[in-house]
């Protein structure tokens, strides 16, 4: 539901530049702030703070490994969300489809659940993230972030597996409505936290002054309750923003204390992770990547979009694996705290093409999704695929 939001705007102004919709990350303009650039293993460029370790925490080791162990499915349709099922299997939103598919992760086998109604895809929007209800064992509701007619909406969905395939989807019941939407950064992430509050990172559809307007809903993290109402404890009273300054986000993820990081595209010079504060302004469009200004929270990692492009990101075992689009790389970020506690490091660059969404699988391993059949990739034999991948 559309919910009251606190009537008071941070408008900053920006340069007039034109953008354009390119490979992840476009148009032209400055970077808020040069940082000293590190070679990262498997090759591109990033740049990391100088880290102020913790002794309180324990810090991962600089350099990681990375092995994928198998191809779990083949032959998806421009897969965008994924939502690990109790059982082990996996639900898959299709962007263009706007449908969701049920992976078995030991034999591959896809089951079309059906189609969510009132998807409208087009350009970067459509059917994105999808995320199991916090009562999933009782309710059996699945999230949705999807693209209509007229803006972005969050919905959920009853998934009754007793249907026949095709038909096990409910009408969707939409808890959110209003979120800017654009042939170009629509968002769409969406995940529980541990609070078992709903988080949404949006985009600013094109309109870069959104961003830092505290009134919209574009180019922000959202925290909801399951019913789209703002969350107890959001630091603006009576929004569900729980931060700004935003370009592009499209991962979310918690460490083991429940500290929220994110990423977020650049436009040309700088894609960022960062640590995220309730009621932070994270620059964009006065700041990309490091900013000298006070005012903005500055990233943890940085790197030019070339190398990344980020989209999906998990925490595992101290450390942060992020997709990279455009930069056909998967990133590692060790922590302490929320610092990165080393340069970032580059695996399987360019080997699978565009890598959209990273998930915890349990133990050491992830599950990690292509996305080359999205209209800016190369599609081989077999695309888009989900790989099971152990990382360390």
């Amino acid at each position: 539901m559309i919910v009251q939001r606190r009537a008071v705007s941070a408008v900053l102004a920006a340069a007039a530049l034109l953008l354009t919709a390119g490979c992840s990350s476009d148009g032209g303009g400055p970077p808020g702030g040069a940082g000293t650039a590190s070679g990262a293993a498997s090759g591109g460029t990033a740049s990391t703070a100088s880290p102020s370790p913790s002794p309180s925490e324990s810090t991962p080791p600089a350099k990681g490994s990375v092995k994928v162990l198998r191809t779990v499915a083949e032959g998806l349709t421009t897969p965008w969300g994924l939502a690990p099922l109790p059982g082990g299997d996996l639900l898959v939103s299709s962007r263009d489809d706007g449908t969701i598919v049920r992976v078995d992760e030991k034999t591959g086998k896809k089951t079309v659940l059906g189609q969510v109604s009132g998807v409208s895809p087009e350009g970067e929007g459509g059917l994105l993230g999808i995320a199991l209800s916090p009562d999933y064992a009782s309710d059996h509701m699945i999230y949705a972030y999807f693209t209509s007619a007229s803006d972005n909406r969050i919905v959920r969905v009853l998934y009754d597996e007793k249907k026949p395939a095709g038909e096990q989807l409910g009408a969707p019941d939409t808890i959110f409505r209003g979120i800017p939407k654009g042939v170009i950064h629509n968002g769409g992430r969406i995940a529980f936290g541990p609070d078992k509050m709903l988080y949404a990172g949006t985009g600013e559809s094109g309109e870069r002054g959104l961003a830092q307007d505290r009134k919209s809903l574009g180019g922000k993290i959202l925290r909801m309750t399951p019913e789209g109402e703002p969350a107890p404890g959001n630091p603006f009273p009576g929004s569900v923003v729980y931060s700004y300054g935003h370009r592009n986000v499209q991962g979310l993820a918690w460490d083991d204390k429940q500290r929220l990081f994110a990423s977020e595209f650049g436009q040309d010079t700088w894609d960022e992770l960062n640590a995220i504060k309730p009621g932070g302004n994270y620059g964009w469009p006065d700041a990309e990547g490091r900013s000298s200004d006070p005012a903005f929270q500055n990233p943890i990692a940085q790197w030019h979009t070339d190398d990344a492009s980020p989209s999906g990101i998990a925490y595992v075992d101290g450390v942060i694996w992020m997709a990279g689009l455009k930069g056909e790389r998967l990133w590692r970020i060790p922590l302490n705290g929320t610092k990165a506690s080393a340069a970032p490091q580059a695996f399987l660059t360019g080997k699978y093409g565009r890598l959209r969404t990273v998930a915890a699988a349990g133990g050491d391993t992830i599950w990690l999704t292509t996305s080359n059949t999205d209209g800016r990739g190369t599609p081989k034999k077999g695309d888009d695929r989900i790989l099971e991948v152990r990382v360390r």
